[in-house]
């Protein structure tokens, strides 16, 4: 069992056909933290008024998170876009965590982690949630596809390999999108008053000195740990 001072998890989403829950229930199993921030969209409220499920492994995650909270975890969730079911009622308490729309972590290193989703960030998240919805649409075929392609790959014994993330880097828009978040995200930061921007949403894992991410458990099965020390990790379940 490893035992951390901080681990920061994003973009579950839990009821969607994509999330890897086997993968968020091993990470959970195998890893203890005296700290626990969930960077939004954690349960996907999208997909479950579409095509998802709710399945006995998104219980059993929560139920952990729950079970963490009461046991003396300090547990926050961020509301991303895809839980925004909970916009309405935020910020409340339920079970000992602590629902919000953001969060200021101290680090063992003194700095101030300012902690969102990142969808502020997003015109089209903001200003058009019908072509959000429609490319959300596009994603899900992608990791469908995803999804077979890896099985076929694992029947030959071969390693995952996120086909999603490859045709995401070949396309130009996407790869300029993903810089453009990154430089605004520090921008908001530093115009906040803090240190280091702490995002998820994008499903694009990073560490660096002033901005992290915490990437997703649909194609990369990433978080962020600290530990002890003050020293992060960008931690990968295989």
């Amino acid at each position: 069992m490893n035992s951390w001072k901080t681990i920061i998890m994003s973009d579950l989403h839990l009821g969607a056909r994509q999330s890897q829950t086997d993968k968020i229930l091993k990470f959970l199993k195998e890893n203890k933290t005296n700290k626990l921030i969930l960077n939004g969209d954690i349960i996907d409220g999208w997909a479950l008024k579409s095509n998802g499920k709710w399945n006995k492994d998104c219980s059993k995650i929560f139920r952990k998170f729950m079970k963490m909270s009461e046991r003396g975890t300090q547990v926050v969730y961020i509301r991303g876009n895809h839980d925004d079911f909970l916009k309405d009622f935020i910020p409340f308490t339920l079970n000992n965590i602590r629902i919000v729309r953001k969060h200021v972590h101290t680090g063992v290193d003194g700095r101030k982690y300012f902690c969102f989703h990142g969808d502020v960030l997003d015109f089209v998240i903001m200003e058009a949630r019908w072509l959000a919805r429609v490319g959300g649409w596009s994603y899900d075929f992608v990791i469908r596809l995803n999804t077979w392609y890896n099985n076929v790959r694992k029947w030959f014994k071969l390693p995952y390999h996120s086909l999603a993330n490859t045709i995401k880097q070949s396309v130009k828009g996407a790869i300029n999108f993903v810089a453009d978040f990154e430089t605004n995200a520090k921008a908001l930061t530093v115009q906040k008053g803090y240190d280091v921007a702490v995002c998820g949403h994008i499903h694009q894992p990073k560490l660096e000195n002033n901005y992290m991410n915490s990437g997703d458990f649909c194609e990369n099965s990433t978080c962020l740990v600290e530990d002890f020390k003050g020293n992060w990790f960008l931690k990968q379940v295989i």
